[in-house]
């Protein structure tokens, strides 16, 4: 059995679906289809009864969220997010709400993967530089 610890969690072991090669003295691991595998170990961790800190980080990375926007989607702050991912507890609404967006994102949703996918773009289209003109039918942002 291989302790697949790369996906960072603590609690998970394969049986098979990986190789093990030796390059120059050094180990290295081949996930079979680790998407997959990352849909299956997220499935199991989003039935569960309440998520770990690591398991709501590992959900929130499979989402394709940061802290702020998994904040901003439940309505928190990025710092309550870090901290139930350091400290492992949150309010049961909370972990509720987030293991229901993994859910329904997985079984294919479109309107929930719709929104997490229009937060994943404000994460990765953050711009510093705001540029705004004054048109004739007033002040507009500009292209």
């Amino acid at each position: 059995m291989y302790h697949y610890t790369e996906c960072g969690l603590r609690n998970v072991w394969l049986t098979n679906g990986f190789t093990v090669r030796d390059f120059n003295g050094q180990k290295a691991v081949s996930i079979s289809d680790a998407d997959q595998l990352h849909r299956v170990i997220g499935r199991a961790v989003a039935t569960k009864p309440y998520l770990t800190g690591t398991e709501l980080r590992f959900l929130r990375k499979e989402l394709g969220l940061s802290q702020k926007r998994l904040a901003d989607l439940v309505g928190s702050t990025e710092q309550t997010v870090s901290l139930w991912e350091r400290r492992g507890r949150m309010p049961k609404g909370y972990d509720r709400l987030i293991r229901l967006f993994y859910l329904e994102m997985i079984d294919g949703n479109v309107k929930i993967q719709e929104m997490i996918n229009r937060l994943i773009e404000l994460d990765r289209n953050q711009t510093e530089k705001l540029i705004f003109s004054d048109t004739v039918s007033g002040w507009k942002m500009a292209a």
